[in-house]
């Protein structure tokens, strides 16, 4: 089932059940797709790997907003933006640990010879494109930088 479709049918059980805050994410990630399907010189439908960029850019903008609203003492508007991303999350596969995004970065950092700060544009982007979905763009970076050096 596409995600468009599953987030059509979430959000159908998110409105029988009056789940507001549920239905406000769920409206967002629809909106999110409309919105890439109809961009200029979009094709119709989306890929699969569009779909997990369109979440996981819905999760970070909300985390992000949360940790505004919490160094700003204002944990008030915190939760709903947290309680939010983890609607959202749902539809993302399991993130890796920080462990194991660390094999994979020793691994190709060995695959590639990389030799320093010089090499992290290189390994950067065939880790990130190996772990696309799975790991957090932030995570994979500061990873790299701690091997590198």
């Amino acid at each position: 089932m596409s995600l468009e479709k599953l987030v059509m049918v979430q959000m159908k059980t998110a409105m029988k059940s009056k789940d507001t805050l549920a239905l406000q994410a769920l409206r967002s990630v629809k909106s999110a797709i409309l919105l890439a399907k109809t961009e200029n010189g979009a094709v119709s439908d989306i890929t699969e790997d569009q779909e997990m960029k369109i979440l996981q850019k819905q999760v970070k903008q909300r985390k992000d907003s949360a940790a505004i609203f919490i160094e700003q003492g204002r944990q008030d508007l915190a939760d709903p933006e947290l309680a939010e991303a983890a609607v959202i999350e749902q539809f993302l596969p399991d993130a890796l640990s920080e462990e194991e995004i660390e094999k994979v970065v020793v691994a190709t950092i060995a695959k590639v010879g990389a030799e320093g700060m010089k090499d992290m544009g290189k390994v950067m982007g065939m880790v990130s494109k190996e772990l696309a979905g799975v790991a957090d763009g932030k995570t994979i970076s500061t990873l790299v930088k701690k091997n590198l050096m």
